[in-house]
């Protein structure tokens, strides 16, 4: 293989770039999914809550690691980066806290608070149409017409080892506050859409739990990765839907792949229904505001697809929470 592949190595690297910029989020118990799970007393469920960053979602971690690994190619270019919109602000934030110049390309569709957040921390924004882009191509042709004209720096959102390196810092995290305690994990339900999260997840997971099932979670219209692992390579789909809007890469990345293929041995394909409920659910049991792409991992969870049989915790990723207030209420209206 050419490339690069992330090692564990290169997460706890990326763990002393994080921590001058963020603190780790919080690992909650979830008494309420022990009780609905009907666990017994000796195990507990756990839910990593990614939305609590500053960026609101996980997409800051692997953009702080890239950024400051990127620094002298940078030089005084700008950056310039695809994104549903949580890489948008992930890179946004990272761009601020390097003194770079960033300009990101999004769906005009992506929530509102996706544009803001971004905005906020001082990108600039230019815009796609989402519903034709599996014919046109515009993402990638606007991504790649600004790093040409104006001699961008591009950064992958997913396929990139500094990417899936810093999003796995948040799983060193989840690691050791288990094992302070004396714990350990028997499930671990992460979502999956280019891989970036997973990927680098998976391999702090399987670091310090080597018996972990670690289960990728996808919505059941975007199920690529799930596909990919039945046919033994990566499947692209030619136009995924999901309310997920985050879950919607065409397939995973090259980097990611390697990785995924080696350490996720199976993935939930989840029906929006669902993630709806399990967006209420977390609202109502939790007061955690979630928008799709985070509350489906809770989703599959729930679903009762997968044995939870064994003897150790349970640990839900919560990645996101970037979802605007009319958006949430007529998705979690009771119906």
């Amino acid at each position: 293989m050419s490339f690069k592949i992330a090692t564990i190595a290169d997460v706890h690297a990326a763990e002393q770039v994080i921590r001058q910029h963020v603190s780790p989020a919080p690992l909650i118990r979830s008494y309420a999914l022990e009780r609905e799970l009907k666990l017994p007393a000796s195990r507990r469920v756990w839910l990593k809550d990614y939305g609590w960053t500053p960026a609101g979602s996980f997409k800051l971690l692997g953009a702080l690691n890239w950024m400051a690994n990127s620094l002298e190619r940078i030089g005084d270019s700008p950056v310039a980066a695809h994104s549903s919109g949580n890489f948008a602000s992930g890179i946004a934030f990272a761009g601020m806290r390097y003194q770079k110049r960033v300009i990101v390309v999004m769906p005009e569709t992506a929530p509102r608070i996706k544009f803001e957040r971004t905005r906020s921390f001082g990108a600039e924004v230019r815009t796609y149409d989402i519903a034709r882009d599996h014919q046109t191509g515009e993402r990638d042709r606007i991504t790649r017409e600004i790093a040409e004209q104006e001699q961008a720096i591009q950064a992958s959102p997913y396929d990139d080892p500094f990417v899936i390196a810093g999003n796995g810092v948040g799983a060193l995290e989840v690691v050791r506050d288990l094992q302070r305690d004396g714990r350990g994990i028997s499930h671990f339900f992460c979502a999956v859409s280019g891989g970036g999260l997973m990927a680098g997840q998976a391999i702090a997971i399987a670091d310090g739990f080597p018996q972990a099932n670690i289960i990728g979670v996808e919505p059941a219209g975007a199920d690529d990765f799930r596909q990919s692992l039945a046919a033994g390579s990566r499947v692209r789909l030619e136009r995924p839907s999901s309310i997920c809007d985050g879950l919607l890469s065409y397939d995973v990345g090259e980097h990611n792949w390697p990785i995924l293929q080696k350490l996720v041995k199976q993935s939930l394909a989840i029906p929006d229904a669902a993630t709806q409920q399990a967006m209420r659910w977390l609202y109502e049991q939790h007061g955690l505001r979630t928008e799709p792409s985070g509350a489906i991992t809770a989703a599959a969870l729930l679903s009762g697809q997968i044995d939870l049989s064994g003897d150790g915790d349970v640990v839900v990723v919560v990645s996101g929470r970037n979802v605007d207030e009319t958006a949430f209420r007529n998705w979690t209206r009771e119906s």
